[in-house]
């Protein structure tokens, strides 16, 4: 069991080598509010060297919108150890589109990504109202993203805290079972994964919209306190 953290510190990660979402900058402005208000101190990166160190300082890691492949095979061992000793990690939308040749970041993160309609207005169907990443959120939530498709679903897997109603927009390719919110357990360390949060008005709005859109209450409740 990794080292508890009295004082927790969370590193955001923003590398990107394929597509680049404008939204970045947003979000981490969204997740320093968020760490300012529940007792989390946010670092910010964009250097692969970052993670050929051990990850031990940190409660959790954020993976916020990268895209391609963003780890050397060092920084790759490394973030497996951490997890599997009790780190968390906080999967944010385009999280999906990355390290596509590495089999244990599918595994971590309990899904692949593979396409995604037009970005456009739909509806996300709250399935757990239990935990902290979307008790305060009505059973039908009117959003705007792209609303990512998977390669399957990953419900067998991981606790589904919320779907997409495909009736509700245009080019869904799941059908009826489609989780874009959710979070498990990898060895001794706790995962949770949002895929919304593709525009700027994601992080810019009301702010505890941030539960789901940028997981940031999951993560305050389910991640930075997991070491601490």
């Amino acid at each position: 069991m990794a080292a508890a953290h009295p004082d927790p510190r969370v590193l955001v990660y923003t590398r990107t080598t394929a597509y680049s979402h404008d939204s970045i900058p947003d979000g981490i402005a969204a997740i320093r509010f968020l760490g300012a208000a529940h007792g989390f101190t946010v670092y910010t990166t964009e250097d692969p060297e970052s993670f050929d160190a051990p990850l031990d300082p940190y409660a959790a890691v954020v993976f916020l919108s990268i895209s391609g492949d963003v780890l050397t095979p060092a920084g790759r061992a490394h973030l497996a150890a951490y997890i599997e000793v009790g780190g968390g990690f906080g999967g944010v939308h385009a999280a999906a589109c990355t390290e596509y040749d590495w089999p244990y970041y599918g595994k971590l993160l309990g899904a692949g990504f593979v396409r995604h309609p037009d970005y456009q207005p739909g509806k996300l169907l709250v399935e757990d109202r239990e935990h902290p990443a979307t008790q305060h959120l009505p059973t039908v939530w009117e959003f705007t993203d792209e609303w990512y498709d998977f390669r399957a679903s990953p419900r067998d897997s991981v606790r589904v805290h919320a779907s997409a109603d495909e009736s509700s927009y245009d080019g869904g390719g799941m059908g009826d079972d489609h989780p874009l919110v959710w979070c498990r357990e990898q060895g001794s360390g706790r995962v949770f994964h949002t895929a919304l949060g593709h525009a700027s008005e994601a992080y810019t709005q009301d702010r505890q919209d941030l539960a789901v859109v940028g997981g940031q209450r999951g993560l305050v409740a389910g991640l930075a306190a997991v070491r601490g």
